[in-house]
């Protein structure tokens, strides 16, 4: 099974304290009855194409909450606190106590149509992000896009873009190890299923929630973020160019069933951006993705491919409900130690055969992870899971003890050392915490569990110290990006066509 062996020597301590980690958290804006909010994106919250903090996800109602890509996981932490009680403050005090719903699977949704769309003005690129939810919607439905999760971005000084694709390639291996330990999904509203055949179980005899007894992250399994579609991407992650062209071939490739949908309806409406199996890049699903910041009106791909990897997105983290922003400083510590064991690994080519073992093994966690004696595939052989789990965590000591001696503290250490526990118990797992407390006080009803843990966490956020200071870097923030948004409008020249038709042309993908 020692597919964690082979250290490369541990980088030296300027390095390790020069890593940088940033956070992305979406979140639904729920009423107080728990249903989705349809009221459009908070005009006090700014503009959501231009601020650099307070954005939108797939729908008006998906908030989405950022921070810089910092040095130290509590200055993250930090300002990801700040962020969210700026927008708590804004709710309760201008949008009729409306709620950030803490639960990475949905809250009372309406039918599939009248889920807002995300708008951004009158722009070319506002109107493009928007064609583009349009698409969305008429590929996957509406209702898997307001599922929400936490990403986390991450980078060490001095890695090659080839170096990047080998933690992908480790990452990838392990994923299943964070999604046992952190999965929070585990149960979800009926609403959530109406008219779509699942394996799931009711909980309890009043159908207030649909679950799987040994389910960690419903997100990440087969209800979740899934595409048919996409299954026929073969992505391969040995390098910078092998996975640029299959990327590029996703995204020029016609696809039939798109086809027919076409790009303007009858009317002359938009459908969708165009017609190929994926629209833009940001629409390929995956547990972690290789990323370079973009200039203006580049496409992602093509900043790829000229500039090469500059940090990796991790993708599979669900919103912790016993979180108030949705995660932990020890979770966000693990994640630092577990994405150098997996760029210090020995860290294979991977196959189609390998390939198709891990969506195999990502699926088997996410709806059946904390089965005992659960076996995934590794290297061609059953294995059990909780021995892998722990054989990877073991390996991970002397990684969490360099952070500790960089960052002089105990913290990283005490990160493992809680995830070797739930290893060993997986009733102090997340996902078991979940349903185990719907059962002792909800009535076996999902709703009413992410209410209350909705609640708690607007409680605890709107009581933290706030400032005068605090409250006027918000406000400028917002102004600003209204000016930045009319700003874009003004320069926006020329048919939205002809701009689509450019942005979209193959060259613009390097």
């Amino acid at each position: 099974m020692n597919h964690t062996a082979a250290f490369s020597s541990l980088p030296d301590a300027q390095r390790l304290a020069g890593i940088r980690r940033g956070i992305e958290k979406e979140g639904l804006r729920a009423l107080s009855n728990g249903g989705l909010a349809l009221t459009p994106h908070p005009a006090a919250l700014g503009s959501a194409l231009t601020h650099p903090h307070i954005t939108t996800d797939f729908s008006e109602s998906q908030l989405e909450l950022i921070t810089g890509a910092r040095l130290g996981v509590e200055e993250c932490v930090q300002e990801l606190q700040r962020v969210h009680q700026f927008v708590h403050r804004t709710l309760d005090a201008q949008c009729d106590g409306e709620l950030m719903w803490a639960s990475s699977m949905p809250c009372g949704l309406p039918i599939d149509e009248t889920i807002p769309l995300g708008r951004y003005g009158s722009s070319h690129v506002g109107r493009s992000k928007s064609v583009y939810r349009m698409g969305l919607g008429h590929r996957y439905g509406r209702r898997m896009q307001t599922i929400s999760g936490i990403h986390y971005n991450w980078s060490l000084p001095g890695v090659s873009s080839e170096e990047y694709f080998a933690l992908i390639r480790n990452f990838r291996r392990h994923a299943f190890v964070l999604l046992y330990l952190y999965g929070a999904s585990p149960v979800l509203s009926p609403c959530f299923v109406e008219g779509r055949s699942h394996q799931l179980q009711p909980m309890g005899t009043e159908g207030k929630a649909f679950y799987l007894p040994y389910a960690t992250s419903l997100r990440m399994g087969r209800l979740g973020y899934q595409s048919d579609a996409q299954s026929s991407i073969s992505v391969s992650y040995n390098g910078l160019e092998g996975y640029a062209n299959s990327l590029y071939d996703a995204l020029t490739r016609p696809y039939p069933a798109y086809q027919l949908v076409g790009v303007r309806n009858p009317g002359g409406d938009y459908n969708q951006l165009g017609t190929s199996l994926l629209q833009i890049e940001n629409e390929f699903y995956g547990t972690i993705r290789p990323k370079r910041t973009v200039k203006s009106g580049q496409r992602p791909l093509h900043a790829l491919r000229e500039r090469g990897v500059e940090y990796v997105e991790v993708r599979l983290m669900d919103i912790d409900p016993y979180e108030d922003v949705g995660i932990h400083a020890s979770t966000m510590r693990m994640l630092d130690v577990f994405l150098l064991h997996c760029l210090l690994s020995d860290s294979p080519p991977d196959s189609p055969q390998e390939i198709a073992d891990l969506k195999h093994n990502q699926h088997l966690t996410a709806e059946r992870g904390r089965e005992p004696g659960l076996r995934l595939v590794c290297a061609g052989r059953e294995v059990e899971m909780t021995a892998w789990a722990d054989e990877v965590l073991q390996a991970c000591r002397p990684i969490a003890q360099a952070l500790d001696q960089v960052h002089g503290t105990q913290d990283y250490t005490e990160a493992l050392k809680l995830a070797l526990a739930r290893v060993q118990d997986s009733s102090l797992t997340p996902s078991a915490r979940v349903l185990a407390d719907m059962a002792q006080h909800y009535g076996n009803n999902f709703n009413a569990f992410g209410l209350a843990r909705s609640q708690w966490a607007r409680d605890q956020l709107l009581h933290r110290p706030w400032s005068a200071a605090d409250e006027a870097q918000f406000a400028a923030w917002a102004a600003e990006s209204v000016q930045a948004q009319q700003a874009i409008e003004a320069a926006s020249v020329g048919s939205f066509e002809d701009w689509r038709q450019n942005y979209m042309a193959p060259q613009q993908l390097g």
